[in-house]
């Protein structure tokens, strides 16, 4: 077979595959009639005022390192990630610490929200004498249990930006 047989073989192979696709079970075009399937995005709820109260005595305990106890109770069993109460209470958590005595200010804003599980940012402005920076966080909670016993627990704790890293020096 001389190189532009074997040239039209490859291009005809490549076409095939290109059109038909190579898992072998469908034989429609990429082309086809069918309706594509949308996206239909989920309907967003107002932020359920027990979410916002949780993410605050969140802060105030887990963030702070104050009541560790009660922050535990706080945690999704995701963000504990099988810590169990007694290592939580060592405080060497899988939540980044910000100084809530020095806060003087905390405001929220909704990113998203759904029955059943919501994401916050926080801005944690500190007081003018303190030595820490402004912070941004992400926060988001999950609603776990059902009927009059579901509450609200944080399962995510993270600051928008990374922290910077100190460079070594010699």
């Amino acid at each position: 077979m001389s190189l532009s047989g074997l040239t039209l073989v490859a291009g005809i192979v490549a076409f095939t595959v290109a059109w038909f696709g190579d898992s072998g079970t469908s034989l429609e075009s990429p082309l086809s009639n069918k309706p594509a399937q949308v996206y239909t995005p989920r309907k967003q709820v107002p932020l359920d005022a027990e979410a916002r109260k949780v993410a605050g005595r969140f802060i105030l305990t887990a963030v702070a390192r104050e009541n560790l106890g009660e922050s535990y109770a706080l945690a999704h069993p995701e963000l504990r990630q099988g810590m169990s109460k007694r290592e939580w209470l060592t405080g060497n958590i899988p939540v980044v610490y910000y100084p809530a005595k020095q806060i003087e200010t905390a405001t929220f804003k909704v990113d998203e929200s759904y029955p059943g599980e919501a994401i916050l940012e926080v801005v944690l402005l500190p007081k003018d004498a303190a030595k820490v920076k402004p912070q941004v966080f992400f926060i988001g909670l999950k609603k776990v249990g059902k009927g009059t016993a579901a509450r609200w627990q944080v399962n995510y704790w993270v600051p928008r930006a990374a922290p910077q890293i100190p460079t070594a020096r010699n």
